[in-house]
């Protein structure tokens, strides 16, 4: 396959959000709200199962009210808060206003780190002149998340599933970030950690790899290993691609 574009799904595969304990541990200290050690880990381990965090955990069990827009949260903004922070509030917090708080603190850039071979990847499909996008079912706007950590000017688009009224496995998503890249899906390769969720756009006829969602310190070189940079002095005809 000669590779002329590729599009990343977000969480799990280019960033992945803070851990639970920090996540928490930082909304606290910015509201002036201190607990005893023992409430702490309560909490943590509480909003841990009940899946709070979006792009952490997943829910131990959702509660029938919330099945409805869990299932619809990435279709919109207000879908999404309602979501996150109704599995929040299964959780008896010291503050009625943390669990608002939890949710705007998990968009800020600094709750995301992007993976150590992000960058690179990024970089050498760039220099390659191979395009690339993100595609993502989130509820919010990712891109102060990439131009805070440096690698906005190495997208090329971003397909939001908020922004588009579908979520992946949807194909006109793919579709679509086939269309703003301006490549054939035949040439595209997606790239996620969701199976079911990424793997949609083998519909349109792309072929999918993927990644592992762990931590960022336990996965230092998972989108380097998918050989989808050309080496150096390779060229995007495929002539060198290596793919």
């Amino acid at each position: 396959m000669v590779v002329r574009g590729v599009l990343f799904d977000f969480s799990g595969t280019l960033f992945r959000i803070e851990p639970v304990r920090d996540w928490l541990a930082t909304v606290l200290r910015e509201r002036g709200i201190e607990v005893a050690p023992e409430d702490f880990e309560r909490y943590v381990r509480q909003l841990s199962a009940a899946g709070a965090l979006p792009g952490g955990p997943p829910p131990v069990r959702v509660p029938e009210r919330l099945a409805g827009v869990m299932a619809r949260r990435d279709l919109g903004a207000a879908l999404h808060r309602e979501a996150y922070t109704g599995l929040a509030r299964q959780v008896a917090l010291p503050d009625p206003g943390l669990y608002e708080a939890l949710y705007d603190r998990h968009m800020l850039p600094d709750a995301w780190r992007p993976y150590p071979d992000a960058a690179e990847v990024l970089e050498g499909l760039r220099r390659a002149g191979i395009a690339t996008g993100v595609v993502s079912n989130i509820g919010w706007d990712l891109r102060p998340v990439f131009r805070a950590h440096g690698l906005d000017a190495l997208v090329d688009a971003y397909v939001l599933s908020y922004e588009h009224g579908m979520q992946k496995p949807a194909a006109g998503l793919f579709r679509t970030a086939c269309s703003l890249i301006a490549r054939d899906p035949a040439d595209v390769v997606m790239v996620g950690d969701d199976r079911g969720a990424d793997g949609g756009a083998a519909a349109v006829g792309c072929e999918v790899r993927f990644v592992d969602h762990l931590p960022v310190a336990g996965r230092p070189d998972g989108l380097r290993s998918l050989g989808l940079v050309p080496p150096r002095g390779g060229s995007a005809d495929g002539s060198r691609s290596g793919v």
